[in-house]
This record gives structure tokens, sequence and C-alpha cells, in this order.
């Protein structure tokens, strides 16, 4: 009962921190054009933030601010361009995946086709630089570059993980070892789930209380750890994404089942099974993954899927998240230990949202 209680907690916090972020996003995107073909973007624009969401990073930007005693009033914004940068990456994402749904619809590509759908990505992250610049009004110009140099750091490191990634499939590269997969979640993945989200609480908390635009040196060395922090959780977090994409019910998921074995995409899981399957096998799973989507069958996905059951494969790559998110909450617990007994609920609030992340089952 406690645990629903406390479940419950978590996702009545993240509805009402969705609901504040996605006011913030959708006042600020345009609205209305005289033109038609203007108005179009303006509605894809809207599309994406407007299919709800769980609001993950927005709300640990938030937290992790309140932890460090800062005001939330300060994050939102901060916060809600956290959101945008996610939807219009998830975009061309989708694009580049040649993914059919997104949260339990049509991609937008499918809507309204690949190049007008590229335009209303670009469109968007235009957005969400504009967005930024209003933090000059709240927290002051110099803590302004600060975040927007936050921002650039997450964007890099963001399309490096996913240039490895897509030039795996790109140059049909299967000699992926699990330690280039952790390099790739790491920069794909934790940068911007994870590692910015928590660094950028921490950034804003520091509003009054840091000196001529100067951080405080142990704020600045807090954000510093949080680069291993969000390094293992980021990566306990795609994992278990991994694995849901393979046995979530799609109807919570949101997204296809299965789809990252179409798409050939690269896992943890797939690495381990390729790692253990007999040469002639492991050739005939290599033939299949290689195909075109648009060449495979459903029957041949699921062959390749009960491999991975018959192998261990999904229970090992259940077992490296675990492992990464335990080393993820030992990091929580000694950095937040200070915080954590100034503010005890919200502290609880954070470690469980950091746990849901590596443990969800959608």
């Amino acid at each position: 009962m406690e645990l629903r209680t406390e479940t419950q907690n978590l996702l009545d916090m993240l509805s009402s921190n969705k609901k504040q972020l996605d006011k913030i996003v959708l006042d600020f995107l345009p609205k209305s054009a005289e033109s038609a073909e203007i108005q179009l973007l303006y509605d894809m624009m809207k599309d994406y933030p407007s299919r709800g969401g769980k609001g993950l990073r927005g709300s640990l930007c938030i937290l992790w601010c309140e932890l460090f005693s800062g005001k939330k009033q300060n994050a939102l914004v901060s916060a809600a361009a956290l959101e945008l940068f996610q939807n219009w990456i998830l975009i061309h994402d989708d694009i580049e995946d040649g993914s059919d749904l997104r949260r339990g619809l049509p991609a937008l590509h499918k809507k309204h086709g690949v190049e007008l759908s590229i335009n209303a990505g670009d469109a968007l992250h235009g957005k969400m630089w504009e967005l930024l610049l209003t933090n000059k009004g709240i927290v002051g110009a110099d803590l302004t570059l600060k975040i927007l140099s936050e921002f650039t750091s997450m964007l890099n490191e963001t399309t490096e993980g996913q240039q490895i990634e897509l030039s795996w499939t790109y140059l049909n590269n299967w000699d992926i070892s699990e330690k280039d997969y952790l390099v790739m979640v790491t920069k794909k993945a934790a940068w911007y789930t994870c590692i910015t989200p928590c660094r950028l609480g921490v950034l804003l908390s520091s509003v009054d209380r840091n000196d001529e635009g100067r951080l405080p040196t142990s704020t600045s060395k807090i954000m510093e750890r949080i680069i291993d922090f969000g390094t293992n959780l980021g990566i306990a977090f795609q994992i278990v994404d991994d694995v849901l994409n393979l046995t979530a019910d799609e109807s919570k998921y949101g997204k296809e089942i299965l789809g990252d074995l179409f798409e050939g995409k690269r896992t943890i899981m797939l690495i381990h099974l390729l790692d253990h399957l007999e040469k002639k096998r492991q050739a005939e799973v290599l033939e299949i993954l290689s195909k075109q989507r648009s060449e495979k069958s459903a029957d041949e996905i699921r062959r390749v899927f009960d491999l991975m059951k018959e192998n261990g494969s999904i229970d090992y790559a259940r077992g490296v998240a675990s492992n990464h998110s335990r080393l993820a909450m030992e990091s929580f617990d000694e950095l937040t230990s200070e915080q954590s007994k100034m503010h005890p609920r919200i502290s609880r609030n954070t470690r469980f949202l950091l746990e849901y992340l590596s443990s969800r089952d959608y």
C-alpha cells in the first residue's frame, strides 16, 4: 500500500509539473497565421508537445533546483525548454529511424511527410533557444548564458551519440561491443535525460547566491560530479527503454513493440545475443537484421526475439541496468546527503523519480 501511495504521489507530481511546463511551451509557440502554409507549420509544431508524455526531464530539473534550496519558479522556463528539446529531436529521430508511432499516435512524418516534418522540427529547435533567452528577465544575463552553454553541451553530446548509432545502421556495422554501446547511449541518452536536467537544476538553485555571475565553488563541484551520476542513471534508463521496446504493453508504451529489431537498432540485448550464438545461427540472425525494414517479416523478427529470451539476453540487459542504477543511487545519496537533511520530502520525491527512471514498465 505504501509503495502504491508513493507511486501515486510521484505520478501526481509529474502530472502537475507537466501541466505547468506544457502551458509554458504551448503559450509560447505561435498560434495563428494568415498564410495557410504557415498555419500548417504552427499546427505541426504543437503536435508532439500536445501529445502528453511524462515530463521526466523537466521534473528532474525542477526537483534538483528545489533540493539545493532553489525556487521552482526560477527553473520553470529551463525545464519547459528541456521538453521542447525532446520534442524537436523526437521529430527528427522518428524520421531517421523510420518509426511509425510516437506516444500512441502516428509519427509526424507519417501524417505530413518527411520534408514538412523536418522543417517543423527545425522550427521547434529555434523556439527552444528563443524560450531560453527569456530567462534573462528571470535569472539574469550571466546565468542565462550559463544555461545556454549547458543546452549547447547537451545538444553536442546528443547529436554525437545519434551519429554513432545512425552510422552503425548506415554502414551495416555489427562489430559492436558492449563498451561501444555504452559510449553511444551515454552521449545519446544520458546527457539529455539525466545529466543536463540535474546540472541545470543545481545551476538554477544558485540564483541570488552567486557573485557577479560566478558560481560558488561547491556548486561547480557538484555539477561536475553529476556527470558520473547521470551517466550511470542514463545508461540504466536507456537499457530499460530498450527492454521495454521488446516486452512492454504497446497500449501503455506508446511506441511500436519490437520496433528496434525492425529498425536494426544495436542494443545491449542484441550484442549479448550475437556474442552467445554459434557462427551459423549468428549469420542467420545478421542476415535478417541487415535487411531493410520493409523486407523484414514479423515472423523473422519474432524468431530473433525468441532467441534473445532463450539465450538470456533480456535478463542480462536487466542485470546491467540494475547495476548502473545501483551505482547512480549510491552517488545520489552521497551527493545530496546534506540537502536530504534540509529538504527530506523533496529528496524522497527526487530519489523515487530516479528509481522510477530505471524500473518503469512503460
